[in-house]
């Protein structure tokens, strides 16, 4: 996307501007090509002169994912042939991007054009920044806030907060600062961290899999950072619908692999205790009450999981 702009900033700096590093955009499509040619036409208009741009169908079984192609011929389109999850197919892309930073974001979001400089200023201004999201807004409240930071993640309820969310923006969040934890929607992670803690695990397939990303970051070293001078806009859960088996499923069980992978002694017991005998049935008796038994049965199964499935890959 954008050669001329390539070429320009590959070379030398032209005219007294800055050289600005290549930034591989990486997102993935699940039958949502129309939404994800919004997302390319949106990331057109970007001023940042120096990206490559990869989409990363994930076996679409209905959809045309080849006409992202033949839209924009100079996206790299990578077809995996089966669903890889949300790790497992932004993956496929690490492996063949050239950038120094690498911009992960949901296929179902739009870009402001200015979005990407701040973002790559932060990194390039501070090593010890290992990944940072920028300010996200909800796509069809355009001026409400879905995220601006995070609080940490309790170790013992594996829950945090999206500060911010819900209110209007009105310039109070329009800063850069530490953060809990990173927003997997859009977040800019350098090359030599990735080469350093590797890659997103694949165990998650959905959902938690960023969080525990950042954890294993922070644990080499590294800070999390939220960026308000970026922003971006979410059109929440095109890809996934709300409240379906398959989301609940996923989202219960990345929040138990996390309790899993990421809490250890007397603290990982509790958040056993914790979710397994109070939030998971609590959730599971709400869904009953209101008729909803295919989501209660949703968590009955991934609890059924957790206490059935102990593979140790599960915590490579």
């Amino acid at each position: 996307m954008n050669a001329d702009k390539s070429l320009n900033a590959a070379g030398s700096d032209h005219d007294g501007e800055k050289e600005w590093p290549l930034v591989s955009v990486i997102t993935v499509n699940y039958n949502q090509s129309g939404v994800t040619k919004e997302f390319l036409a949106s990331l057109e208009k970007s001023t940042y002169p120096n990206l490559e741009v990869f989409v990363v169908d994930n076996g679409s079984p209905n959809d045309q994912p080849k006409q992202i192609s033949d839209d924009f011929p100079n996206v790299k389109l990578i077809l995996t042939g089966k669903n890889l999850g949300f790790a497992g197919g932004n993956n496929v892309a690490v492996k063949q991007a050239s950038g120094k930073y690498l911009f992960f974001i949901n296929n179902d979001t739009e870009v402001e054009g200015d979005f990407l400089q701040p973002l790559v200023s932060v990194l390039e201004n501070d090593p010890t920044i290992g990944m940072v999201s920028p300010k996200i807004h909800f796509f069809h409240n355009p001026d409400i806030f879905q995220f601006a930071g995070f609080t940490p993640i309790s170790p013992i309820t594996i829950r945090n907060k999206a500060i911010g969310f819900g209110e209007k923006d009105a310039g109070q969040y329009n800063y850069t600062c530490e953060t809990g934890s990173i927003f997997g929607a859009a977040m800019l992670v350098p090359r030599r961290i990735i080469e350093e803690v590797g890659m997103m695990t694949e165990v998650f397939f959905l959902y938690y899999e960023e969080h525990d990303w950042a954890e294993r970051i922070k644990k080499a070293g590294y800070k999390i950072y939220y960026c308000g001078q970026s922003l971006v806009r979410h059109k929440e859960s095109i890809s996934t619908v709300k409240e379906s088996p398959f989301q609940v499923y996923y989202l219960q069980r990345g929040r138990l692999l996390y309790s899993r992978r990421n809490t250890h002694g007397l603290t990982f017991l509790l958040s056993q205790i914790y979710l397994m005998l109070f939030a998971m049935p609590k959730t599971a008796l709400a869904y009953l009450l209101k008729g909803k038994t295919s989501l209660a049965a949703a968590i009955a199964k991934v609890m059924y999981w957790n206490i059935r499935v102990h593979d140790k890959r599960l915590m490579e």
